[in-house]
């Protein structure tokens, strides 16, 4: 049985990097669809529904943290992959892009090389197969479909956010350490800070409204439930 060409959105206002992406994308055996300005990317988004779409954060008309912002808060782009393209290397860029939803970032000048990596990257971790669903009292998670119930309520939770959750509530009362949990929810290839996992932590907090995830000073977080 043939299998469907994943496809893959490329918005970015220079033309030279989206013929090169394309070409590099397409000997791949992607699908790929080209933007040159948010407003555009936010459109073939919604039109062709793509399994990964690449943001330049510097666009006209919408940033790619705007467009990343409006995608995550649609509920059929919750779990699309987002990367972006960034010019900019320093890391409150890096890790504001994260925050946003983003999956990973590739540094201008783009490597081809480095780019496919981590494209190939992103779609094996999507490849996993599912786990199991979780039931916490009164916590329910369904990694699935990437549902989370706090006493029958659903709770909305970015993609990263989920992730992270379920690995901690996956083994109640385990420690994980801060460089464990970095390399479970982002991987090897992305270079993110302990304020990433903090802030990303301190949202689930708020959004749950149950004290469920300790802090152990030093060493990591634990998932655990009075």
């Amino acid at each position: 049985m043939e299998t469907r060409a994943r496809k893959v959105l490329i918005a970015d206002d220079e033309p030279d990097i989206l013929e090169i992406l394309k070409y590099n994308l397409a000997g791949e055996g992607y699908e790929v669809i080209t933007a040159k300005d948010g407003d555009e990317a936010l459109g073939k988004a919604r039109l062709h529904h793509p399994d990964l779409i690449v943001l330049d954060i510097m666009m006209p008309r919408k940033t790619g943290v705007q467009v990343c912002q409006i995608l995550r808060s649609l509920p059929e782009f919750k779990n699309t992959l987002i990367i972006f393209l960034t010019a900019l290397n320093d890391e409150a860029t890096q890790i504001k892009g994260l925050e946003t939803g983003a999956d990973d970032y590739v540094s201008k000048p783009v490597s081809p090389r480095v780019f496919l990596s981590k494209v190939h990257s992103l779609f094996r971790r999507l490849s996993k197969p599912g786990s199991q669903m979780l039931e916490l009292d009164p916590i329910s998670i369904d990694p699935e479909k990437f549902i989370v119930q706090v006493k029958g309520k659903g709770i909305v939770l970015a993609k990263k956010e989920f992730e992270l959750l379920y690995l901690l509530a996956q083994k109640p009362g385990r420690v994980f350490l801060r460089n464990e949990i970095l390399h479970e929810v982002w991987g090897n290839d992305v270079i993110v800070g302990d304020r990433t996992i903090d802030v990303h932590i301190r949202k689930i907090r708020q959004k749950l409204g149950i004290d469920c995830i300790k802090t152990v000073k030093g060493v990591g977080y634990k998932f655990e439930v009075s």
